[in-house]
């Protein structure tokens, strides 16, 4: 089964007064690269995190994310009296500014300066984070689930377009094939005809060495080891695309080679229909490769 590289899941849990959202997503890239953002306070998370991340993914860029609350009945708030006292001040400098200006000011409220930042301090009071931290990470299997079945969903669609596009290059390769024997009769018409003129304006020409230049360009001029390399590229294209591993790697390397033995055909094919059928392969080819840039 084909993953791709792009993907998201989020999940909700809930453990006595905590609350907590887990959210995961991904990019394509060339290797895995997991950036955490987790609570700092809760200790214990980012190993087990990352470990059971490496475990599930192979490639990508993948952002993990994970957010918690609680409930206000339950824990309670704290008053930050530094913050306070420093709140408090800063109130009062405005003040006494705004009145050497001569403006008045309403005067603030208790819930107004309970609602400035810092004042109230809802963080965890307890200092034992640890069955919170493995009440979250019993969460991971879960969520790492539905992402990789997103995942898995979006690859089964790229596995049907991959494989569309190896039938297109499947058939131009047959193309290929038989557009080579129409060449050969035009290529031995135009090298007699070639060879004619040498000969006609060329006293003791040496047959020996005409015979070498003749068979130079045969083998310079002869495909036939390119359509024969782009069939075993197709084949072990398909075996890739029918594995279980992850091989996007891999699919990446051989559609540069893909695209070698393309640009070679069209170099060698001096033959319209042929470079025609070449110029039709780079373009599925091209196609292929960027479909694959997303496959794990």
């Amino acid at each position: 089964m084909i993953h791709s590289m792009t993907g998201f899941a989020s999940l909700k849990g809930q453990f006595g007064p905590w609350s907590w959202v887990w959210d995961i997503r991904a990019v394509n890239a060339r290797g895995l690269d997991v950036r955490l953002k987790l609570p700092e306070w809760i200790d214990g998370l980012e190993q087990p995190v990352r470990k059971a991340v490496g475990a599930a993914v192979a490639r990508g860029n993948v952002s993990l994310g994970l957010r918690v609350s609680r409930e206000a009945e339950a824990g309670g708030l704290a008053l930050d009296p530094v913050a306070l006292e420093r709140t408090l001040a800063l109130i009062a400098e405005i003040t006494h500014a705004a009145e050497a200006r001569g403006m008045e000011l309403a005067r603030p409220s208790a819930v107004d300066i309970a609602a400035m930042r810092g004042v109230i301090d809802a963080a965890p009071q307890e200092d034992d984070t640890a069955p919170l931290a493995k009440a979250l990470i019993a969460d991971l299997p879960a969520l790492l689930d539905a992402f990789n079945a997103m995942r898995a969903h979006e690859g089964a669609a790229l596995g049907a377009i991959l494989t569309d596009q190896l039938a297109q290059v499947e058939a131009l390769v047959g193309d290929a094939g038989v557009a080579i024997e129409g060449r050969r009769e035009a290529q031995a018409e135009a090298l007699q005809s070639a060879l004619a003129r040498v000969i006609d304006n060329t006293d003791g020409a040496d047959a020996d060495r005409v015979a070498q230049e003749l068979a130079l360009i045969a083998v310079k001029s002869d495909v036939r080891e390119e359509i024969d390399r782009l069939r075993a590229h197709v084949a072990q294209a398909r075996s890739l695309l029918a594995g279980e591993e992850a091989r996007g790697r891999k699919l990446d390397f051989l559609m540069q080679e893909f695209n070698r033995e393309a640009n070679t055909l069209c170099s060698k094919s001096q033959y319209q229909e042929l470079t025609r059928i070449g110029l039709d392969l780079k373009a599925v080819i091209d196609q292929m490769r960027e479909q694959v840039q997303n496959v794990e």
